[in-house]
């Protein structure tokens, strides 16, 4: 899912210089595929049965390697665009089938092994970045699209045995905070949460498809593709190490401190040009954007809401189909703006999460690892919301 869904970002300088594609028509094809994924997503919401199905799996699998082969087999934007929607579906599908399963396989297990899991995603980045820049000076955008395909057709077969999330027990579970229904005190809050991970989805993707092309506005060639391969290299370790701190600090507090650093990250190319501030930038943007979708998403599960890994990834996608849409205008002057404005919305998303971590510290709520718990009345007076409240 890594190569398939963000192999564009190095690609689309490529396109831009050789292919013909415009800045607006690149900006299409990532609403494209944005909107894919909420298709994909809002699928696990209305039928949450097809993302426990192996057979959707795969075909998703197969339908992601299909969509970037054919990429090289046109010049017509509406194929691309309909090829990058379909890109879009199949990511979703692998994604939410793949976080529901190391949510309910792994609950009992240490948190940084599906941290590492989600380190999968930046390995699939950090490739698909190494392929664009050994290609870029020896062949054309045709021949990355093509090693991109044969890239995620390995990892297609490495990953067929990989088993959806088990359907439920028939048995209801027992309500409250140490079953699966959401307290009532927690459902407040899921929209709070929500709010945060959908602003984070506008600002996330506008970086996401543009960095490469930003830093290369100031710098070689070859440091934009570079760049890349960092963010990935990046959020190998990013999303276990945020995990790790989740066993001893509250998931919102540390959803706020991800979305700062990720919003400096993505502000600093605009406002200082240069190698160095794009590299920088690289390594904040990568050790954080898959942080904060752990932190978001474990938050969500614990908070014990119905379908959380779906509607959040719902409304992360729903912000991902607005942030080109809203930065479009911007492109003509470049793109030291859109990161600005980019920048300036996941800050945003940082302060919604700081009213989260506010308003469950005022509850008395704790949402770590595992269910959230009511603090007992002492505890609520005494407890030092830095060193383990929420």
């Amino acid at each position: 899912m890594g190569v398939g869904r963000f192999v564009y970002t190095p690609i689309l300088p490529l396109m831009h210089a050789r292919a013909g594609l415009s800045a607006g028509a690149g900006a299409d094809l990532a609403t494209a595929n944005y909107a894919g994924y909420l298709v994909g997503a809002l699928a696990g919401i209305l039928a949450p049965a097809l993302v426990r199905s192996p057979a959707l799996l795969r075909t998703s699998l197969v339908a992601l390697t299909v969509s970037l082969a054919a990429m090289p087999a046109t010049h017509s934007t509406g194929v691309w665009v309909g090829l990058r929607l379909l890109a879009g579906v199949a990511s979703a599908v692998i994604f939410v089938t793949a976080v529901s399963s190391l949510h309910s396989r792994l609950r009992e297990h240490p948190a940084h092994l599906s941290g590492w899991a989600f380190g999968g995603v930046g390995a699939g980045i950090a490739l698909s970045g190494l392929l664009v820049l050994t290609l870029r000076s020896v062949a054309d955008w045709r021949a990355a699209w093509w090693a991109s395909a044969a890239l995620t057709a390995v990892l297609t077969i490495a990953s067929w045995q990989l088993r959806p999330e088990p359907a439920p027990a028939a048995t209801a579970a027992p309500a409250g905070p140490a079953g699966g229904a959401p307290t009532l005190r927690a459902r407040p809050w899921f929209g709070v949460l929500f709010a945060s991970y959908t602003l984070e989805g506008v600002g996330y993707i506008v970086a996401g498809t543009f960095l490469v092309a930003a830093i290369e506005q100031s710098s070689p060639g070859w440091i934009g593709s570079g760049a890349w391969v960092l963010v990935g290299l990046a959020a190998v370790p990013s999303a276990a190490l945020w995990a790790r701190l989740g066993r001893r600090r509250s998931h919102p507090g540390l959803l706020f401190v991800a979305l700062v650093v990720q919003a400096a990250g993505i502000a600093l190319p605009a406002l200082i040009a240069g190698v160095t501030a794009g590299l920088v930038s690289a390594v904040l943007f990568g050790a954080t954007f898959i942080g904060v979708s752990t932190l978001a998403l474990a938050a969500g599960a614990q908070l014990r809401f119905p379908r959380s890994v779906a509607l959040l990834t719902a409304g992360y996608s729903v912000g991902q189909i607005l942030g080109p849409l809203a930065v479009a205008p911007l492109l003509r002057h470049g793109y030291h703006q859109t990161l600005i404005l980019a920048a300036a919305v996941v800050l945003a998303a940082a302060a919604a999460a700081a009213v989260l971590r506010r308003g469950l510290t005022l509850h008395g709520m704790v949402v770590r690892r595992g269910a959230p718990v009511r603090r007992p009345a002492r505890a609520e007076a005494t407890a030092d919301p830095d060193r383990g409240g929420v």
